[in-house]
Formats: C-alpha cells, structure tokens, sequence
C-alpha cells in the first residue's frame, strides 16, 4: 500500500517532508509525536514507536505520547530495534499477523538518538529511502526540541537521578561521534549517581580535540569541579593551540576557584584525523590503551605530569602515531581501583583481559563494542560501581577527509 502511495506521485516524500518540517517548527514537544504519526499514516504506516536509549545504556523505552504506539522497553543487546540503534541501520521483521515491522535508527549527525518503528503492509526501495530521511528529520526535531523540554529526558530516565549526575550529563556533549576517518564513544558509570568524571571533544578542521577528565572527590563537590575544568577547557580550547596551553588555563582554573587541596586528574589530546599523529598529556590519569586488531599491545605512555590544580610545570606533549583501524582506550581510575573478591582492586590486567574478549564477537560499531566493554567489566566487578568509572574510545580509520560519501 504505502509502496503504491509513494510510486502515484512523483515528489509526494518530499512533499511530505516538507510539510512535516514546516508544521513542526512551531509546534510544541508533546505534540511531535502525534504529528510523526499522522505523516507516517499518509504512507500506509501504523503502530508508530519513538524509542530512546536510557542513560544507563540497556534499554530503549517508549516515548509516551497522543497516537503512538507504546510497548515494554527493549532490550539492546537483544532485539530488533537494538540492533537498528547498535548497527545505526535499518532492521526489518515480518509480522506474524502480516505486514513488515521496521526499525529505524534516528541519527542526529552521526549520534544515534534512538529508534523509530513502524509497521506497513509492503516495503519497497522507495519507501525505505523515504524513511531514513524521515527518521533522520525526527531525529532533528527531537535534539531540538529537547533543548527546551524535560519530555524526552523522564523517558530515558529509569530510575531517580542525583543531582550531581544532572549535572555531568548535561556537560556531556554526544556519546557517540562518527566521520569518515574517525569515531569516538563514551559511557559513564553509574549513569544515576556519576559526580567526578566527564569527557569532552571537537573536530576542527583536521584535528580531534579531546579531554577526559576525574574530579577528585564525590557528589556536588566533584561535579562542580568538572563543570569548571570542563569549562575552561572549553574555553582554552577556543583561544589557544597547544595542549601545554590547555592545560595550564584548566591548572590555573581549578587553583584559583578551590585552592591547592583540591584537583582533577586530566588527559587532553589532539589526533589530526587525516594522519593519525597523536599529542598526548596525560596528568596524572592512567595511561590511555592502544587497541591493533582486536588486541590490547601497549600502553600510552606520556611524561609525567602533576594533576589540574596543583601548579605544576608546562607538561611535555608526547607524540604517537596511530596506523588505520587502531583504537585508544581511555578510562577513569574507577575502573581498575574498584574492589572485587577478597577486596583485592579489579585492576589494569583484568581490564585488558576484557578488552581482548572483544575480539571472540564480530564488531557491529564502535559505540556497540565499548557499550558492551562496558557491560562485561561491571559483570566482572560482581555489578558493583562504587566511585565513577568511566570509558571513551576512539578508532582511528585514515583517509582523506574530502571523500564523503553521502547516503541517498
């Protein structure tokens, strides 16, 4: 039906989308989902899902709303539309009473927001080109409009929230970043409860500026830390060039505002993405992992370099080079200082060892990997989480950023 719908007139999707685009700019949060509803209902589609991920990176749950269809959460590692949200591609599943289930992810730049399902008798070329644009304008409208509603937030949220993790997670920018020559992913643990920890990255022009960083201490303490650490690396990141620079705005930041007894542990990087040459600080964090095939080799290692906060001396950048299809794992001391049995600490050959496992399963994406990296140590931690653990990954790929290739 809907196939027949798209084939009668030439340009109807774009006529559709267009009015989509020009009804939503002014309509309120609650009422996009009915609207994505009815446009969807114009190419023969039905029982209209809005799934979002929750912060604790498990589930996707139902956005409630006025026409849409709601259904228990799904898992991601095991169902239909977690495997749309992981692959960031369309997943099809013929219905048992007739007709096709599809799932598509809902990408905002190369971020995967969640996953927009629907059901249409038939699915033809046409159709499904139809859809990916139409998840990737709903994607737009719901980072826009969440800019200004809680509405998307209390769906994600599975639990009750600190404050402090109110905090970090509205300092994050997106968990996940994708171009042609790079990708980064992040996740925070314990999604409900983080104070300290936090990451942050730009791509400008060539270069991929990143930082992760841990605020010595907990709750509203740690996360005020990491906001003005976070800020002023912002900052510096806009004035100045150099790593060494960044470091010594971010050091002179968190002195002035908390005095000497106060600190947070720092690694800022620079990857130009069309070479692969690394610059490294690394103040007082573990050493990042370099990942060649599937396989843990080394550790980064950098001069040492006192925490932000304690005024140390202009750190000494050190350089790597990354070969294509090699990945950095960063992480936060929670992840190997946390106590399993016999209260001897998780530590650095435990994390490896798990790192190396990756290899036993075909990889779907990189946020798919470092999410399930990230589920298989709080396994192998007896699912406990005391301090902030955090993990940001990154896989280098190579290739010239000019050649774009740009989906239909």
């Amino acid at each position: 039906m809907g196939e027949e719908i798209v084939d009668r007139s030439e340009g109807f999707g774009e006529r559709l989308l267009g009015l989509l685009l020009d009804r939503a700019r002014l309509l309120p949060p609650q009422l996009i989902a009915p609207l994505i509803a009815d446009e969807v209902a114009r190419i023969g589609g039905r029982d209209v899902s809005i799934l979002l991920q929750d912060y604790a990176q498990e589930r996707l749950v139902p956005l409630p709303g006025k026409k849409l269809h709601v259904s228990e959460p799904q898992a991601i590692s095991d169902s239909p539309a977690g495997r749309a949200f992981l692959r960031a591609a369309s997943v099809e599943a013929t219905q048992a009473g007739g007709g096709v289930r599809i799932y598509l992810p809902l990408l905002d730049g190369s971020d995967q927001v969640g996953v927009m399902a629907l059901t249409l008798d038939a699915v033809g070329d046409d159709i499904r080109r139809l859809l990916r644009r139409l998840a990737g304008l709903v994607a737009d409208m719901l980072v826009t409009k969440s800019a200004y509603t809680d509405q998307f937030f209390l769906a994600r949220r599975r639990e009750p929230m600190s404050v402090s993790a109110e905090i970090q997670w509205n300092l994050l920018p997106p968990l996940a970043m994708s171009v042609p020559q790079i990708s980064v992913a992040g996740v925070l643990e314990p999604a409900y409860r983080v104070a300290g920890d936090s990451f942050d990255y730009a791509l400008n022009d060539n270069i991929l500026h990143i930082a992760v960083i841990d605020a010595m201490g907990h709750g509203l303490d740690a996360a005020t830390m990491a906001t003005v650490a976070i800020g002023a690396y912002r900052h510096a990141r806009r004035v100045f060039i150099s790593l060494a620079e960044k470091y010594a705005f971010m050091d002179a930041a968190i002195s002035q505002q908390f005095g000497p007894d106060h600190f947070v542990t720092a690694q800022l990087m620079h990857i130009n993405i069309a070479t692969g040459q690394m610059e490294l600080v690394n103040a007082g964090h573990p050493a990042p992992l370099l990942i060649r095939e599937g396989k843990v080799i080394r550790q980064l290692e950098s001069a040492t370099t006192l925490p932000v906060g304690f005024g140390g001396e202009e750190p000494k950048v050190r350089e790597h080079t990354l070969q294509p299809g090699d990945r950095v794992l960063c992480y936060t001391d929670g992840i190997i200082e946390e106590h399993v049995e016999h209260e001897e600490q998780f530590g650095e050959e435990r994390l490896i060892g798990c790192v190396n496992r990756l290899r036993e399963e075909p990889s779907q994406s990189l946020r798919a990997d470092l999410r399930r990296l990230s589920h298989m140590l709080k396994k192998q931690r007896g699912g406990r989480t005391s301090d902030d653990a955090t993990l940001f990954m990154i896989e280098w790929r190579g290739g010239a950023a000019d050649h774009l290739a740009i989906p239909d």
